[in-house]
């Protein structure tokens, strides 16, 4: 997820109306290890064998009803445990129960705002900090960290409540390449190092965690879908002061979960891999196409900037040739229809 399109969450006065239905569906293999001591490796954490146990997501009962789910205090080898299950974890939880009947999928909240929503969905809820009875054999952790007081301290948690039996996967951020000049970045590009700034320290030393806990990192480019992403949050705002060559790599939602997905059923240990669609496009490319689209109400008026760092070009050949997965959507174009 590109630091940058996380100011999507901003909600300007004037949104756009979809003219569609917004129902479309739609490893750094080679070098994954944790930091170095010269990128700012933070102090070693103890092995999940020697750690004590830590409070965290209850499997079982939703903490704000009390109401127990039949049979769920028992993990069976597929259940899952979804820490912070927003718009990529529940894509996550729905499809996974799609694979696996009768597994049960848990989902560890920061309130109970969407608890009934996420019933609705099959996911068991709870609170943050609630009891836990089981260790689940799978975990992700999709949550923020824009909610947390302590980040790296919330992947122990969640690496604690993993039984070490299927996979624990942790969602970054390609931001964590160093790259840049608009130049090609893959699984094999360095991490820019701790003390770069605040934002990409906190995200280097929770993956960090999980890589001690013999858990993966997917280091996600920005996510989309039709009514949320990079594209949604220019459009709402009719200009931007921004270069419009500035290049932006992407990956639709319902791929990332997928990718998500393949990872933790190839259970692989202490890796690093990257999720992209290998199509990236300017700034100005990508409201092109959202302006030819026809599927919004509104046109983007333009991009007025001429400063401003160029980007880099993301490539996950490695990471799809290892673990066998290839996108529903091979560009955002595509994804609109207007691909040439």
């Amino acid at each position: 997820m590109d630091v940058a399109v996380a100011a999507a969450a901003v909600v300007p006065a004037r949104t756009p109306a979809l003219r569609l239905p917004a129902s479309t569906t739609a490893s750094r293999p080679s070098s994954a290890r944790p930091l170095t001591p010269t990128a700012g490796r933070p102090a070693r954490v103890l092995s999940l064998a020697r750690r004590a146990p830590i409070a965290a997501a209850s499997l079982g009962v939703s903490q704000d009803t009390g109401v127990a789910m039949p049979g769920a205090n028992i993990v069976t080898q597929n259940d899952l445990l979804i820490v912070g299950p927003g718009v990529l974890g529940r894509l996550v939880a729905k499809k996974w129960l799609k694979e696996h009947p009768g597994c049960k999928v848990y989902g560890q909240t920061a309130s109970t705002d969407h608890h009934s929503e996420l019933t609705d969905i099959g996911i068991i809820p709870s609170l943050k900090g609630s009891t836990i009875s089981q260790k689940a054999p799978y975990v992700i952790f999709c949550a923020p960290p824009s909610r947390s007081d302590d980040y790296p301290g919330d992947l122990r948690v969640a690496a604690s409540n993993w039984s070490g039996e299927g996979s624990f996967l942790f969602t970054s951020s390609t931001a964590l390449y160093d790259c840049s000049d608009n130049r090609l970045c893959n699984e094999d590009c360095p991490s820019i190092p701790v003390g770069r700034g605040p934002r990409t320290d906190v995200l280097l030393r929770a993956e960090n965690v999980v890589l001690e806990a013999e858990g993966c990192v997917l280091r996600l480019a920005g996510l989309y879908k039709i009514d949320r992403g990079a594209h949604y949050f220019w459009l709402r705002k009719g200009t931007l002061d921004s270069r419009p060559d500035h290049i932006i790599n992407q990956i639709h939602y319902e791929d990332a979960a997928s990718l998500a997905i393949a990872i933790m059923k190839k259970r692989p240990r202490g890796r690093i891999f990257l999720g992209c669609d290998n199509k990236p496009l300017s700034r100005q490319e990508i409201m092109d196409a959202v302006n030819k689209s026809g599927k919004f109400d509104t046109e983007f008026q333009g991009f007025t900037g001429t400063n401003g760092p160029s980007g880099k070009r993301m490539e996950n050949s490695k990471t799809r040739a290892d673990i066998g997965w290839e996108p529903q959507y091979p560009s955002f174009t595509e994804f609109l229809g207007v691909d040439s």
